[in-house]
């Protein structure tokens, strides 16, 4: 069962009334964390996300790690790459343009997105600075664009680090983006092919299946050997290792040389890549594994300390 906060979040952003009933006590929200430290609130929510207390001075899980790092692994890198509009030009620089998803639009001012701006092909609309998705537009006509173009004024008047105190989004100038839309041939949106690598090196890979219908999630190992465990989403269809596994592994790992871990998210889409982008703290280092084995068994293999 989805919990309060997430009820309120989308009450807040897709409601007229809620957006107006909801921001004073959320200003009020913002104006306390921000005077709250850091370590306090990851502690706080770490406690109250898995059920026992974050220990950041010999974390040895995964989750615990990845909020280790949140507080002492902190470079503008981090910043610059977080940005889905700016990461395109480090990816051009790294890997190659030929990668990076078509840029259909970009703009600051949300009275820009209306459809006399956008194509008459399928596309994606979405924010560069936090997490909270996007709209798909498969057909202009269908979509309200009053209502979308308010939707994307409040949220680029939000911050994602004061509630997630992930450092690397506070200071993204916030934008924007509107992206072609990956799709199958039948229409369908791909499976999200997501490579945690860890010092560098691949470490297991996560597959995002029907993330728009009922989200589903597999793991593999670096051999494509399917991990038996549960995180956060239940398992979905074992899919064969893709054609282009080698390369998007060696893409990732690429990229991964530059951060002690990150995860590295590809789509492949007729035997063509492309790249989706960069996660520095997989679901906030609040994501439970089933069994709880393997999340201890991840974070062993994970050195933290390692530049």
């Amino acid at each position: 069962m989805k919990s309060v906060n997430y009820k309120v979040a989308r009450i807040y952003r897709n409601s007229e009334f809620g957006y107006y009933a909801v921001r004073p006590i959320y200003k009020i929200y913002e104006f306390v964390l921000k005077h709250i430290s850091d370590e306090y609130i990851i502690k706080r929510r770490f406690r109250k996300k898995m059920g026992y207390d974050l220990d950041l001075k010999n974390p040895k899980t995964l989750n615990e790690k990845i909020n280790w790092l949140k507080l002492y692994d902190r470079k503008d890198l981090h910043t610059t790459v977080a940005d889905k509009f700016k990461v395109r030009s480090y990816i051009e620089n790294t890997i190659g343009a030929e990668y990076l998803i078509p840029l259909i639009f970009q703009t600051k001012d949300p009275k820009d997105i209306k459809p006399d701006n956008l194509p008459n092909t399928s596309f994606i609309i979405k924010t560069n600075h936090d997490s909270s998705g996007g709209i798909i537009v498969k057909d202009k006509k269908s979509i309200n664009w009053p209502q979308a173009r308010k939707r994307f004024s409040r949220l680029l008047k939000e911050n994602y680090f004061y509630s997630s105190r992930e450092w690397q989004y506070k200071n993204i100038e916030p934008r924007i983006i509107v992206e072609k839309l990956l799709t199958y041939d039948d229409g369908s949106i791909p499976s999200d092919y997501k490579f945690h690598c860890f010092n560098g090196e691949l470490a297991f890979i996560q597959v995002d299946i029907d993330r728009h219908i009922e989200h589903k999630r597999n793991l593999y190992d670096p051999n494509w050997n399917f991990i038996p465990c549960v995180w956060k989403y239940k398992n979905g269809k074992k899919e064969e290792k893709p054609e282009s596994f080698e390369k998007m592994r060696n893409l990732a790992e690429t990229i991964a040389k530059d951060f002690i871990y990150v995860r590295v998210d590809f789509y492949s889409v007729n035997n063509l890549i492309y790249f989706g982008e960069l996660t520095f703290h997989s679901e906030s280092g609040h994501g439970k594994f089933t069994p709880s084995e393997y999340d201890l068994k991840f974070g062993n293999s994970l050195n933290i300390e390692k530049k």
